[in-house]
């Protein structure tokens, strides 16, 4: 008969080959949205992502890069392909700590396992590790470029170690285990902090291990301890070093006249000195406590030491350099994530307030000269007495925050919360929606993958529901199946061995619950979060690991047999992740999905040669970075991220050179965009001005910090302004000429001047940089404008822009009305039907979440809707009708269901003859908002847009009586009408 640690042992690979397949089938070919993009862009080239960095992540996903053999193409894949490695590995050690704390709970010598003692223990491994590897979230992570699944791997780990450390009785070989495990914590801080919060738990292991006689007090300083290790590591280290060498730098420089990085250097030296020596001392003393502590430091120091690669690549000025970490000013900065600002967690304000006052807070330095020298302070708001409170959770009055909490508490117009309302949007929205909700997704089942869906219960039919809801690939129900188990175990080992219990509970709880209340969630995210509680979810599946043998123990009394009742057991408890898996396989299948590279290349294909162009955040910009750094595509045009113009070291990049783009036209110097000057220009009428200002003359006197545009603050120091609600740009004609973009037909309208009201609003810091560039570049380069921007992104110029697919392009011409710029046909029907990429769009066998079906998918109908628009408007019907059905083919419905821009093709379809392609879009989209609509007046739930859906209806009939299908309007007013009353 098999050994027991041979059979744990190879069940431990079983589950990892079971896993390593599964997402080496489903990994995503290319890079995904969100941050992939630019995790793939800087492990590829090492450059700098987003702070805090990745820096580790990023040196493993450069060794595995180099598997492409130099197929550009194939780069993102085999950076995709370290995550699945690392997510595998992570399986692995849950098997295996499974199958530790289960051994616990059998409380036998492993030689006096019997064969339904083996059985029950690997059973238990086998089942919690599988039903993980085919949870909703952690399988996400899995299969793509984001740091997620290797943080997973090192949290996995690091629980592992700590279980098998407990185990061993010789001392030195078991410091040794601690000594590793520090190790793994350092390295971890390269790839994510959030293995970090699992050290307070691990500091009871430690106790109960030592502790002959534990005691409730005693626990509770252990965990303090190991509250205090996190804090070390976590403030003390990742920061905190840095912010010592930077207090010994100024020493040195400013003090004693020594050069830039001398004091870093000193402090370095000193410091590594100083733990070599410590634990050269503790030998010699024979302390092994003290020893294995300054070890365990000098391990986590290593492992941190992977941060120099940020330092070292920032240095080299990357392309992608974000925050420039290049010295020790925004190499702090960099840690501290302050470009992100901070929230209140202890006291604070809540989100009715409004500061009444400042005062300076911590200063900000810069080089200036062979000195370093405060130039600002981060300001201190004060605020009226009960605008603050503690614990604040309704705190944000950013974007649309404000208005979402009133609607989420019941709140009226500047009614003030209470600390019940802050602790019912906790309790409701930030524990309930943003954790609890997706707990239940990974181990009840998940509604679908629209923004916001809820879980499945095991009563949840699809009776009544939409057709597009039950046909969703994400709407998987698990009868509970995994949550019960789950909770047996929790049972389970609540009674059997507590101390373990209380181990895995908190780790469960500061994964999950403390870090939501860490965070502090807002009341609205710009996508799912679920992935950041993958941790939580983790130790849940330990417990649903041992849930398996609560039932076998349930059942002792009923099957005498231990082997036929553990075997029986396990044999039914794999059923779950089996099932688990084949209802999840097809929407976390991402093999033959491109469009998120696609989409970049469209969006890049939409602008003439050596363009710029403005993007948003995140999806708008990180695969545009992607393809241009990876696969080297269109790298003449400068992609200009509006979420970050905003930052000083990312204006200075823009003044550079890159690749094949000259440098950006913005002639600001530093100190005029320097952190903390001109982030906001208050909107201030100046009756002399009141009937316009010259924009270049206006960028001049910001330029030489100019009196006429200035006003004092309450501090003393002085603002600029923007002193008129109208601007206008004298035009240079020839230059216009020269260039050879405006249209024959379009050059008769080009006047003297361009004037237009950009509104008697507060400009912030990215739209001076914008109003700069226009101002500085004087029509040499073309500047585009993508059309994902949010409205007031295009500083009120859409009139005077010119759409040529999914971009719009500044022009020196205006035409009247064109409220949403105006088509140049030629231009955008060569670049949508000549100039586009689709790969796969038509297969409806690859899964295409909301992701893909919300912006991308409407970038793309909008700008062919557009196009068709306007060449119906010039006569050009067999074009038009050219355009709507290569739409149509590309983008069919089967694969990207129709939306709400799609209901406007009817009309369209009518106009080119195509009656009965408008008739059969009519009557799908029809039907399903009926059925949308039906299903939300039932209170069943929500599913779509009601508004949305309403408005599909009316553009519908509209489209059918304005081509006289009379019967066809007769039917679909029948159902705008039947909907229109009850939603008002």
């Amino acid at each position: 008969m098999q050994s027991f640690q041979r059979l744990n042992t190879l069940t431990g690979w079983f589950t990892f080959a079971v896993a390593l397949l599964t997402y080496a089938m489903t990994v995503e070919p290319t890079a995904s949205f969100w941050d992939c993009g630019e995790f793939i862009a800087c492990a590829f080239k090492l450059q700098v992502p987003h702070p805090p960095g990745a820096p580790f992540f990023l040196l493993l996903g450069r060794v595995i890069s180099l598997m492409s053999l130099g197929d550009l193409a194939k780069v993102a894949f085999w950076v995709n392909m370290a995550s699945v490695l690392a997510s595998a590995f992570t399986i692995l050690f849950l098997c295996w700590t499974i199958t530790m704390l289960a051994q616990k709970l059998l409380g036998k010598a492993e030689d006096d396992y019997t064969l339904a003692d083996k059985i029950i223990v690997i059973g238990s491994g086998a089942v919690g590790a599988l039903s993980y590897t085919f949870s909703d979230t952690f399988w996400f992570s899995a299969v793509e470029a984001e740091v997620y699944g290797m943080s997973s791997f090192f949290t996995a780990i690091v629980v592992w170690a700590a279980f098998r450390w407990e185990r061993i009785t010789d001392e030195a070989a078991a410091n040794r285990w601690l000594i590793f495990i520090a190790y793994l914590t350092g390295l971890s801080i390269g790839v994510h902090l959030l293995n970090l919060v699992t050290l307070p738990a691990l500091a009871l292991i430690y106790y109960f291990k030592k502790t002959a006689k534990p005691t409730f007090w005693g626990g509770a300083i252990a965990f303090g301890i190991g509250l205090v290790v996190l804090g070390i590591i976590n403030s003390g280290i990742i920061p905190g070093l840095p912010s010592m060498a930077f207090a010994v730098e100024r020493l040195f420089v400013n003090t004693f006249g020594l050069p830039f990085n001398s004091g870093m250097t000193f402090f370095i030296v000193v410091f590594l000195a100083a733990v070599a020596y410590g634990i050269i001392w503790s030998v010699r003393q024979k302390r092994a406590i003290l020893n294995t502590s300054l070890l365990a430091l000098a391990f986590v120091l290593i492992g941190y030491a992977s941060y120099m690669q940020v330092l070292v690549r920032a240095d080299f000025n990357p392309p992608i350099n974000e925050n420039n970490p290049d010295d020790a000013l925004n190499f702090l900065s960099y840690l501290k994530r302050e470009q992100y600002g901070s929230r209140s967690l202890i006291y604070g304000p809540v989100f009715t307030a409004r500061p009444i006052d400042q005062k300076e807070g911590a200063p900000i330095w810069k080089k200036e000269g062979n000195k370093y020298v405060v130039f600002d302070h981060q300001p201190e708001y004060i605020y009226q007495p009960g605008d603050e409170m503690l614990f604040p959770r309704v705190y944000s009055n950013q974007q649309n925050h404000p208005q979402l909490y009133r609607q989420m508490l019941g709140l009226a117009e500047g009614q003030k919360p209470t600390m019940g309302d802050n602790l019912e949007f906790l309790f409701s929205y930030q524990l309930g929606h943003m954790w609890w909700r997706y707990l239940m997704w990974n181990f009840a089942g998940r509604e679908s993958d629209e923004e916001g869906a809820g879980y499945l219960l095991p009563w949840s039919s699809n009776d009544n529901v939409p057709d597009l809801l039950k046909a969703n690939k994400a709407r998987d129900n698990f009868y509970m199946l995994p949550f019960l188990l789950g909770l047996f175990g929790i049972v389970f080992q609540y009674f059997r061995r507590r101390r373990d219990f209380l181990i895995v509970g908190l780790l469960f709880l500061f994964t999950g619950i403390a870090l939501q209340v860490f965070l502090n969630s807002p009341p609205s995210e710009p996508r799912e979060r679920d992935y950041i509680y993958v941790g939580s979810f983790y130790f849940f599946a330990i417990w649903l690991g041992l849930g398996v043998m609560s039932i076998a123990e349930g059942l002792r009394q009923y099957v005498k047999a231990d082997t036929m009742r553990n075997g029986l057991v396990v044999g039914l408890c794999l059923l779950i992740p089996v099932m688990m898996g084949a209802k999840s396989w097809d929407n976390h299948d991402r093999s033959n999905r491109y469009h998120s590279v696609d989409f970049a290349k469209n969006l890049l294909n939409s602008c003439a040669p050596n363009a710029i162009l403005f993007t948003g955040g995140d999806n708008d910009t990180f695969p545009l970075w992607y393809v241009q750094e990876v696969e080297g595509f269109r790298r003449d045009v400068r992609v200009c991220n509006l979420s970050l113009l905003g930052t000083e070291w990312y204006i200075q990049q823009m003044k550079r050179k890159t690749y094949e783009s000259e440098a950006l036209p913005i002639s600001l110097e530093f100190d005029q965009f320097n952190k903390g000057k001109n982030d906001i220009i208050p909107f201030y009428e100046v009756a002399g001005v009141k009937n316009g200002i010259d924009l270049k003359q206006y960028i001049n006197l910001i330029q030489t910090n100019s009196p006429a545009v200035q006003v004092p603050l309450t501090t003393g120091d002085m603002t600029s302004i923007l002193p008129s609600s109208v601007l206008f740009m004298p035009l240079d004609k020839a230059a216009i000429d020269k260039v050879n973009f405006v249209p024959a037909n379009l050059r008769p309208f080009v006047k003297d001047t361009l004037q237009w009201t950009i509104g008697k609003k507060d400009l912030y810091k990215p739209d001076l940089i914008m109003l700069d560039m226009i101002a500085t570049n004087n029509w040499q380069r073309p500047i585009y404008f993508s059309s994902t921007l949010a409205s007031d992104n295009y500083l009120n110029l859409k009139n005077y822009m010119q759409l040529e697919g999914y971009a719009y392009r500044l022009m020196p011409v205006a035409i009247p009305g064109a409220t949403d710029g105006y088509v140049n046909s030629d231009i955008m029907y060569n670049n949508m039907m000549k100039k586009t990429f689709w790969r796969g769009l038509d297969n409806p066998t690859v899964y295409y979440d909301e992701t893909y079906k919300g912006p991308p998918a409407i970038s793309a109908r909008i700008a062919f809707f557009r196009l068709a628009d306007q060449l119906i408007r010039e006569g050009k019907e067999s074009k038009a009708r050219e355009v709507l059905n290569y739409s149509l083919q590309v983008m069919p419905d089967k694969s990207i269901p129709y939306d709400q821009i799609s209901s406007n093709y009817v009309r369209f379809l009518f106009a080119v003859g195509e009656t009965k392609k408008a008739l059969d879009i009519a009557n799908t989209m029809a039907t399903r908002a009926d059925q949308n609509l039906t299903y939300v007046r039932s209170g069943q739930g929500r599913f779509g847009n009601p508004d949305a859906d309403l408005y599909t209806l009316q553009t519908i009939v509209e489209a059918c009586r304005e081509a006289k299908q009379t019967a066809a309007a007769t039917k679909f007013e029948a159902i705008f009408q039947k909907h229109i009353n009850a939603f008002g």
